[in-house]
């Protein structure tokens, strides 16, 4: 490389790293240390290696970036601003501020090049594996000998804090064994975290453990060389059948005399002194501040001209693929615009009384089954509960080494990694992703599935063995706050289905929906189908809650209002409470946060003012209900853990039971 190379890759790299250093000072709070050490890593992979059009962000066949140290977001926000992307120096002069474009943590959705909102350490580079995952599937879709589409990388810096979470643990173990040869990570191997030198708490060798997870393991001693980081990255990107870990020995705060390599440089502005002292050592002016020479600007102007001619060349074998495959042009527009196929419900099952008693996860089964050879890019499993969770699609085979084109998931024992790599598919885009496994386990998956409502993403969570009514596993296994844990997430949606027909639904009401993501809770023990033909349809479900039964003068005393298997007791006491000339009227409440949405005018006509006598039945905690039933009403819910002992016991024990319910009713009245 020539010496004016060299001097030039040395401004750019230390325009990057003044740049966060200025808006994190203006800013008064924030990360300088990660992006001084990763710019000459980020400003290599910008210039030589990544594939991107910045005037068209969301271009399909992009190279993903992760920036799972979310902390240091300046790194990223000074690459994108640099790189053409619609992020002006205004931009990184506002950091940190109300309704600015450069947030403390990356955001999807809101600046321009973010590929996913990171900032929980772990979950970018489990989001990541998800991203690798709905690469390796499309590609094998839709890529033929003659043309290929989909080829691109993922790629993700992380730090030691990521490396330390479970999450990215799981993730690339996972990642490992499916071979997903399209992921590098780049590993700040700088050996601080907040509280000092990680030897601390962190002396494992990460190296070995990713041998031993089936990566590509590579080492670079300096990570401000510039040209071994480039030696890696090219290595890495010859490695196909198994992801690549580049492990960075850098310096946290590099060029800052005082701080660097100290803890000092990661989460606290440098300070006007050490600013001063910093740009001095890197020779660099002190005035102006958010300084970038003119030659810099000059540089990356060729990362616009090189973006629109990488696409262009893509867009001429695009327009080449169309004219050789219409019909698969046409499904893979449709995939990645997020569209339904036309018609796609029309294949939905039907079930009625003689259907015979049927669990909603058995029900839910038989949905995926019916709608999978209609909604082709339906791409889902278990975290290894298929089985139970009824989620196999049985017309297809599995999604490894070799069948990347298949569409069963195996995420193994790993629920967050599932949960995480959900939302790496539905950010990578023409994937509807689903997720599966018993409710209670929820509690592992919880900050991936924050994550998406965060995003506003669509990934669908099929959760089984939703209430006491499990049975004999006891209370370990059954869930009894978790309802009120989902529902208290804003953009999560929280479907409880009362029987098959409400569960058909809950699957129209998850595929059709945006703006965040669906828990579908659905029972292990087995129900009686709703007769339809004489009750309201279960597309009322569809707005949240409605009457399900009327009382029989048409003028209730009491509303009685249940979700999920708890209906069928409402409806039961109802025909009590109508025998003893109490009239009552049945609600079903499947979906509280779409009820809360609906017009006055519908929610007083299900719940009407005037009716104070309310009683709510729902197998877990009560907190929340009292918004429907009032100071006067009572809910019969589960404020302790259950119990192990069969379900008809535990329902009696618990006071789920038609005499409890008419014996509440009566006590309101």
């Amino acid at each position: 490389m020539s010496k004016h190379s060299q001097d030039l890759d040395t401004l750019c790299v230390n325009t990057v790293r003044m740049l966060a250093v200025d808006a994190v000072e203006k800013a008064t709070c924030g990360h300088p240390g990660m992006p001084m050490e990763g710019a000459p890593l980020a400003h290599l992979l910008w210039t030589r290696h990544m594939k991107y059009n910045p005037r068209n962000p969301d271009w399909s066949d992009r190279d993903r970036f992760v920036l799972s140290a979310g902390h240091g977001s300046m790194l990223l926000y000074g690459m994108l601003h640099l790189s053409g992307y619609d992020l002006s120096l205004d931009d990184l002069k506002n950091f940190r501020q109300w309704e600015s474009l450069t947030p403390g943590h990356p955001e999807y959705r809101l600046t321009p090049g973010v590929e996913t909102t990171t900032g929980p350490l772990g979950q970018g580079v489990a989001t990541a594996v998800g991203m690798a995952m709905a690469e390796a599937h499309l590609a094998a879709r839709y890529n033929n000998p003659d043309h290929e589409i989909v080829d691109h990388h993922t790629y993700v810096i992380a730090s030691d804090g990521d490396l330390m979470e479970g999450v990215a643990s799981e993730a690339c173990s996972m990642a490992g064994h499916l071979g997903l040869g399209k992921l590098i990570v780049f590993y700040m191997d700088n050996h601080i975290t907040i509280e000092g030198d990680t030897d601390l708490a962190f002396t494992e060798n990460v190296g070995l453990r990713f041998d031993a997870y089936d990566w590509h393991v590579q080492r670079v001693i300096d990570g401000n060389d510039i040209e071994l980081l480039d030696a890696a990255i090219h290595t890495a990107k010859g490695i196909k059948d198994k992801p690549s870990l580049v492990i960075c020995r850098t310096t946290i705060g590099y060029g800052s005399p005082n701080k660097s390599g100290t803890s000092k440089a990661h989460g606290e502005k440098l300070g006007a002194d050490e600013v001063a002292l910093t740009k001095q050592n890197l020779k660099w002016p002190e005035e102006p501040t958010f300084h970038v020479p003119d030659a810099v600007r000059e540089h990356y102007k060729s990362t616009v001209s090189r973006g629109a001619e990488v696409e262009a060349t893509w867009t001429a074998n695009y327009q080449s693929y169309a004219t050789a495959h219409p019909d698969l042009t046409a499904q893979w527009n449709r995939e990645m615009s997020g569209e339904l196929p036309s018609g796609w419900d029309e294949s939905l099952p039907t079930f009625t009384p003689d259907s015979g008693s049927m669990a909603t996860r058995s029900a839910s089964g038989e949905v995926l089954n019916a709608i999978a050879p209609t909604v082709q890019n339906l791409f889902g499993g278990s975290a290894d509960l298929a089985g139970s969770n009824n989620t196999n699609l049985d017309a297809y085979g599995d999604f490894a080494v070799g069948s990347y084109h298949e569409r069963n998931l195996h995420f193994g024992v790993r629920e967050h990694a599932m949960a995480s790599a959900l939302n790496g598919m539905m950010v990578h885009g023409g994937i509807i992703g689903y997720g599966g496994t018993f409710l209670v386990f929820s509690d592992y998956m919880r900050p991936a599935i924050r994550l998406a409502a965060l995003m506003e993403i669509d990934p669908i969570y099929v959760f089984t063995h939703e209430s006491i009514g499990l049975g004999e596993d006891g209370p370990t296994h059954q869930p009894v706050e978790h309802y009120a844990a989902l529902r208290a997430i804003p953009n999560v949606t929280v479907i409880r289905p009362s029987d098959a027909t409400e569960t058909v639904e809950a699957w129209r009401m998850a595929l059709e929906n945006s703006g965040g993501p669906t828990a579908l809770l659905l029972t292990r023990q087995k129900m009686p189908i709703i007769d339809r033909s004489v009750l309201p349809s279960a597309a009322g479900l569809r707005r949240g809650a409605y009457v399900l039964l009327e009382a029989g003068n048409g003028k209730p005393d009491i509303i009685l209002i249940a979700s999920g298997s708890e209906v069928h007791v409402a409806l039961d006491a109802q025909a009590e409470l109508e025998s003893e000339g109490i009239a009552a009227r049945v609600v079903s409440m499947p979906i509280w946060e779409l009820f809360d949405k609906q017009s006055p005018e519908y929610r007083e006509q299900v719940l009407p003012s005037g009716i104070s006598a309310r009683l709510a039945i729902e197998a877990g905690v009560t907190l929340g209900w009292e918004r429907y039933v009032g100071l006067k009403g009572k809910t019969i819910g589960l404020d302790r853990f259950g119990a192990s002992a069969p379900v008809e016991v535990l329902m009696d024990r618990f006071g789920f039971t038609v005499s409890n319910t008419v014996a509440q009713a009566k006590s309101l009245l």
